[in-house]
């Protein structure tokens, strides 16, 4: 594109400035809070009324009898495609509707939208309405200036990510929507930074460990055998062994940030004795040894790393603990494991997004990896679609964290290099 069709091009996303932020507000007020998936159908239909004005037919698809979908919470997604002039390739932005818990430590309304000093505050706004809200801009802007465009330009809002994706985008590429014969560019406007280009994420596989024991009145412990203890050897174990181990491994992927190209393990909870009682009790626990401690691991692991790799170091470990305690016994339960996957450098999304990239900010794009998987995981294993990338606004370190926030500069920049991909992608040379 020569540098006149450049200045028209982010002249029509500049004019959009207070409509990018209007459109963010709107849905950083909609509480998409998931678990447990609340306010999914009325996210989709505000993307519906926003799209369908502008030529894209529209798809409201449930995930039937995915994780957590019921008649009270039922997994609403959304595609809107509009096709152009001319025949050609399909360029599909996807981003996830869903947000995390709003948690502690907030001094904004986390649902308000509020505009400070150039930011837009609330839950989701920068992982990733913020990210949406630039798409959909660099796609109205690209249709202004290139109403003769050649191929197709799809949007969807997903549910889920944040729990796997497996009531969004794991769905939809199991039922064709993300094949290669149908969509040939994948750009997810994930938070990673607006200046770099995230070509995949490392793995991760989740399984939980129960310890068991003999139940037994707490007065008398050594008539019963404490699974809580036994829970503690295996920290101990992982403490002394695996997680020095982990600190060891590092990899070739540019993973950020840099504590994350090293193997990681997170301890995602924690459970041992009676259940947690009901809000509002006030009574006292019994006196009981317990039987069952459980823990949820969370193992994030590098492309060098094979998941059977992954998995036989807890298997030797527990069993290392085994052979050296009595009357231990456990259970060890794979919850989920996705594989690492990183896009190639010079894959056509991503060459055409770092020469966007380059234009507006006058140079090359970090190439990053991400620490933690998002929904490229589906596109490519179950899609097989493999020119997908993550590019969006927003700072990585902000996302789950209290005031939360987008920089609204940095939203209208990132649209710029959506809206020139999209010329790059969809117009004659």
């Amino acid at each position: 594109m020569d540098h006149s069709g450049q200045s028209v091009l982010f002249e029509a996303i500049e004019k959009r400035r207070d409509d990018l932020v209007a459109l963010t507000q709107d849905l950083i007020r909609i509480p998409t809070l998931n678990p447990p998936g609340e306010a999914y159908l009325e996210a989709c239909e505000y993307l519906d009324r926003r799209l369908k004005p502008l030529g894209f037919e529209t798809q409201l698809i449930r995930g039937f009898g995915t994780p957590g979908d019921s008649e009270k919470y039922p997994r609403w997604n959304i595609i809107a495609r509009r096709d152009g002039a001319h025949p050609g390739q399909c360029v599909h932005f996807n981003s996830h509707i869903d947000v995390v818990e709003v948690g502690h430590g907030w001094t904004t309304d986390p649902f308000g939208g509020e505009v400070k000093d150039g930011k837009i505050y609330g839950r989701g706004s920068c992982d990733m309405k913020g990210g949406l809200a630039a798409s959909i801009i660099a796609a109205e802007a690209f249709i202004e200036v290139h109403p003769d465009y050649a191929g197709a330009i799809e949007i969807s809002g997903t549910a889920d990510e944040e729990t796997g994706g497996y009531g969004g985008v794991a769905y939809l590429a199991e039922q064709g929507y993300f094949t290669p014969e149908r969509v040939q560019h994948v750009i997810i406007p994930e938070p990673l930074n607006k200046d770099r280009v995230c070509l995949g994420h490392r793995g991760v596989w989740w399984a939980e460990i129960e310890t068991r024991g003999h139940i037994a009145h707490g007065s008398m412990p050594f008539l019963g055998d404490c699974a809580v203890r036994h829970m503690g050897a295996v920290l101990s174990e992982m403490e002394q062994s695996l997680f020095p181990a982990l600190a060891q491994k590092h990899t070739a992927m540019p993973v950020v940030p840099e504590g994350a190209r090293q193997s990681t393990m997170n301890i995602n909870s924690f459970h041992g004795g009676m259940a947690e009682p009901e809000e509002g009790f006030t009574g006292f626990p019994a006196a009981v040894v317990p039987d069952s401690a459980r823990m949820v691991i969370d193992r994030r692991y590098l492309i060098e790393e094979s998941a059977d790799e992954v998995k036989g170091e807890i298997v030797e470990l527990l069993e290392r603990v085994k052979s050296q305690r009595e009357n231990f016994s456990y259970e060890l339960k794979e919850l989920w494991q996705v594989s690492p996957t990183m896009t190639d450098h010079d894959a056509p999304v991503v060459t055409s997004v770092a020469r966007a990239v380059q234009t507006v900010f006058g140079r090359a794009p970090d190439y990053v990896v991400s620490p933690g998987t998002y929904d490229q995981k589906h596109i490519d294993r179950i899609g097989r679609m493999h020119n997908c990338i993550a590019y969006g606004p927003g700072i990585l370190d902000l996302a789950h964290q209290p005031d939360e926030y987008v920089g609204i500069d940095d939203m209208v920049d990132s649209a710029k290099v959506m809206a020139l991909a999209l010329t790059e992608l969809l117009t004659a040379s």
